[in-house]
């Protein structure tokens, strides 16, 4: 049996602890594995789990490039709630993320976090291969497999495991100095943790499997999508990223085609929504050393192919013609597909970059207050249009507009930034600092939004309505930095 490298064992176990254990599809019948279950319950509780999942997602924001692309975000999180619904043991809201990262590569952890590289969709040819990826991660999280890892060794190696996982927090904050704590406390319990989540794999493939299908998908999708990281493998002389920690034997691949093929094939008419996303992420996030050639390529075939295709084709020259500054021809590509169909926010985006480009912001605004009547609260159309308010110079519009975004959108830092930025243009710095707060609270800096909220505080009349709303929050995120002090010790 061939021995794996250090670095790869270590690879393996930042995978299954930071990144939620995501090794790729496997399983025979889909009935034929037990159910392992969903305890851990003696570890870590699900609020637990919840809160160390946002300590990580904040960690995330401050480090990783996150894509806040609102109508990206919008389809992986349409998609991920999808799989959600037709999911058994679901106890934590699920919440999905996008990284751009030219490499093959998803993750899930605590707390129902699953975090996807751009890459995937490169790499899916349709929506049931991305979907198979999703599927798979959300199975991770329902059965618990992290919580559960982490009982199994505390209770083999409860020291290593305390030092593994305070390595672990530390390189959230240290990366150098986390990678070197941890790889002096992996040898104790190295094997016993490989064994352990063999047997989650398999519970995971066969869930995720399930889950697949119930939601509408192909299950071919998943076998098919590990065929091209098998063949990617077999005929490149560097591995995919996602196969140093989603290990890929044979037998894996197997097992998941036979499960599929208990299944006829259907023919699942392609998601516009996902071609549309496909061709945005390959246009607005290539890779650096993609040649534009590439993209192209894809529009030509596109162009070949189905009427959804054919849509998404255009939809992708209008975008690499707007990149280009050539706004006219992307308006003249861009208006016809408008015309039939007025209410697509992929088209209303991108016209609205356009019309912002050639400093036609009454278009912009009239187009986007027009659609908002008919999609009422569409965040996509919100913030397009705070965007717009902000380089028209109609400030008090935008934050009008924004402190009602950011109220049904806490989380999204695209709403704060503009927030920020129409207070500012206003000369309200108390505004500015404390949306600014919110900004680096969301990124686990909370000394920083504390320090932000004070000053707010200070610059408004003593005893006032604002001054009480920062002081209440200075105290939330203080009561929030404390129960998260916990998990650094």
């Amino acid at each position: 049996m061939k021995k794996t490298p250090k670095k790869s064992l270590i690879a393996i176990f930042i995978s299954l602890l930071l990144l939620g254990n995501t090794s790729l599809f496997s399983a025979p019948a889909e009935d034929s594995l037990p159910d392992i279950g969903t305890t851990a319950g003696a570890t870590l509780s699900i609020n637990q789990e919840m809160a160390m999942g946002d300590l990580y997602i904040r960690s995330i924001r401050a480090q990783a490039p996150l894509i806040y692309d609102p109508l990206l975000t919008q389809y992986i999180d349409k998609l991920g709630q999808r799989l959600v619904k037709h999911a058994d043991s679901v106890k934590t809201p699920f919440h999905f993320y996008l990284i751009d990262n030219p490499n093959i590569n998803a993750y899930a952890f605590f707390g129902g976090n699953v975090v996807l590289h751009s890459a995937l969709f490169r790499y899916s040819r349709n929506e049931s291969e991305l979907a198979s990826v999703i599927a798979h991660e959300i199975s991770h999280v329902t059965q618990r497999h992290l919580a559960r890892l982490m009982e199994d060794q505390q209770r083999k190696s409860p020291l290593a495991w305390a030092g593994a996982l305070g390595s672990i927090l530390l390189m959230m904050a240290s990366p150098q100095a986390g990678m070197a704590a941890l790889s002096g406390t992996l040898a104790g319990f190295q094997q016993g943790m490989i064994s352990f989540t063999q047997s989650n794999e398999q519970e995971a493939d066969r869930i995720g499997m399930q889950t697949l299908r119930r939601a509408g998908f192909d299950p071919h999708g998943m076998s098919n999508f590990m065929q091209m990281l098998a063949d990617q493998s077999r005929y490149s002389s560097k591995l995919p990223e996602m196969l140093y920690t989603h290990p890929l034997p044979d037998n894996r691949l197997a097992d998941a085609r036979n499960r599929a093929n208990q299944y006829s094939t259907k023919a699942i008419p392609e998601s516009q929504d996902f071609l549309f996303a496909r061709v945005r992420i390959l246009t607005k996030y290539p890779p650096e050393q993609e040649q534009r050639s590439h993209i192209e390529q894809l529009l030509n075939k596109y162009r070949q192919g189905t009427a959804e295709e054919q849509l998404a084709a255009a939809y992708g020259h209008a975008i690499l013609l707007s990149q280009d500054k050539k706004y006219a021809e992307a308006r003249t590509i861009l208006s016809p597909l408008l015309d039939k169909q007025p209410d697509n926010t992929w088209f209303i985006d991108t016209m609205t970059d356009i019309d912002i480009e050639q400093k036609q912001y009454a278009n912009a605004i009239t187009r986007l207050q027009d659609a908002l009547k008919k999609q009422k609260n569409n965040p996509i159309l919100q913030i397009n249009l705070a965007n717009a308010y902000l380089q028209a110079k109609q400030y008090p519009q935008a934050s009008q507009l924004l402190f009602r975004y950011t109220f049904n959108n806490p989380d999204d830092l695209n709403g704060w930034t503009l927030l920020t930025k129409a207070a500012g243009k206003q000369g309200k710095h108390n505004e500015e600092l404390a949306a600014y707060a919110e900004s680096v609270a969301l990124q686990g800096k909370f000394d920083m939004a504390i320090e932000y909220l004070s000053k707010a505080s200070a610059l408004v009349k003593l005893g006032s309505y604002d001054q009480e709303r920062y002081d209440a929050r200075i105290d939330q995120l203080r009561q929030l930095q404390q129960s998260y002090d916990q998990y650094k010790k």
